[in-house]
């Protein structure tokens, strides 16, 4: 069978971009096709989408090339909050305090804004000749053979390649043409970001107040701004999204506290929907599900693309290594490399994310001193402190090559 490319990504947004760098960094040709104009994300202005990006993820940065076009644009955190809140309220006393200096001397992780990453995917990508963009363009079929895999795109084109991989989010067409089920939920909470300019500066902390309809994140950017994540009951959302700027703030500053002095909105306001989506299955025959395709996960401590960049390394990983062995990098067993180290990790921290969710989204008193007794204990306790850091940086023994800095 004829090939275009050796693996085509269907999703052109950041886990499939990254994908796409690591494999033609190893010697594999690549072809992104991307629903979205060719550099709409990278050419916006500043809107405060932002990600907590963990230590392991920075390091993958690293190694596929992208880091040092990013790194001025990244604010380090410092250290993290965690602690119990509720409206008109000071957080609990008992909370959760993460501090860089616990952790090799180095920040706790990075935030960075969507646009910057997206820029600099969009460059390396563009200087890259083993990497082919098809932008505006989708996959609308796909057809698996013996020998790889032919899709056919919204223009009409077909193109082949040895595998798919589906990076193309929680309604991904790859997985339900490869008839990959879901199983997942809702949580009846909606997050609405924005970016704020506040008074006072940061110093590089990152808050996570656990509100008893949802979390509130305040997340560190570059200068006096910061990162908003609230999330709130579905009905709650909704009457706050109709409000008026001075009306939300004056609402958001109650969650808020008076921390960082004054706040004003520092670009718009969005909001989506909370669910938890897990595919069950990451591989079908020669595809293969990263990113928001296989796990979409509630935004609580910020890990949605730190999971799917570490899906990213693991099957740039498997990927290179058996093409260096002569393999078929599309053959199920291959494939089952992937899924077997990647979809029980990946689905552990989900329900894990979600159970915390649970337990810390309500006003119940007994949960709640339950578990701010629970903060309070880790808190006193500097092994597991640390053990719960180095977890959140995604500082583990024997990591894929990628998540540790190291080129495949």
């Amino acid at each position: 069978m004829k090939h275009d490319s050796d693996v085509l990504i269907a999703g052109g947004g950041l886990n499939g971009p990254a994908l796409a760098l690591a494999l033609a960094g190893a010697g594999l040709s690549v072809t992104v096709v991307d629903a979205q104009p060719a550099r709409a994300r990278a050419d916006e202005g500043f809107d405060g989408r932002a990600y907590a990006l963990a230590i392991a993820s920075q390091r993958l940065l690293a190694a596929v090339g992208v880091w040092p076009s990013v790194a001025g644009d990244a604010q380090p955190i410092l250290q993290v909050h965690a602690s119990d809140g509720r409206a008109g309220e000071r957080p609990s006393p008992l909370a959760l305090r993460f501090d860089a200096a616990e952790l090799d001397g180095g920040p706790v992780g990075y935030m960075l804004e969507d646009r910057f990453l997206a820029r600099a995917f969009a460059d390396a990508m563009a200087n890259n000749v083993r990497i082919t963009l098809i932008p505006a363009t989708s996959v609308i079929a796909q057809e698996p053979a013996a020998g790889g895999i032919t899709v056919t795109l919204s223009d009409g084109r077909h193109r082949s390649a040895r595998m798919l991989v589906g990076a193309d989010g929680r309604r991904s067409g790859v997985a339900e043409r490869a008839g990959i089920g879901r199983t997942g939920w809702g949580y009846g909470q909606t997050a609405l970001v924005c970016a704020l300019d506040h008074e006072h500066p940061h110093n590089g902390v990152a808050q996570q107040v656990f509100m008893p309809t949802g979390p509130l994140a305040i997340l560190p950017l570059p200068g006096n701004r910061c990162s908003i994540v609230w999330s709130e009951s579905d009905a709650n959302a909704r009457t706050l999204s109709a409000l008026d700027d001075a009306d939300f703030l004056a609402l958001l500053r109650t969650r808020f506290g008076d921390h960082l002095g004054q706040i004003a909105l520092a670009g718009p306001r969005f909001s989506y929907p909370l669910n938890l989506t897990l595919a069950n299955a990451y591989t079908a025959p020669r595809v293969a599900l990263v990113g928001d395709a296989a796990h979409g996960v509630h935004p609580i401590a910020g890990q949605g693309l730190n999971l799917g960049l570490r899906d990213v390394a693991v099957l740039a990983e498997v990927l290179v290594e058996a093409a260096r062995r002569g393999e078929d990098i599309g053959a199920a067993d291959v494939l089952a490399r992937y899924q077997g180290w990647r979809r029980f990790d990946a689905t552990t921290l989900a329900l894990g994310m979600d159970a915390v969710n649970q337990l810390f989204s309500n006003d119940n008193p007994l949960l709640r001193a339950g578990r701010d007794l629970g903060l309070g204990l880790v808190q006193s306790a500097p092994f597991l402190r640390r053990a719960f850091m180095r977890q959140a940086a995604g500082i583990t023994p024997n990591p894929p090559r990628l998540l540790a800095g190291q080129p495949l």
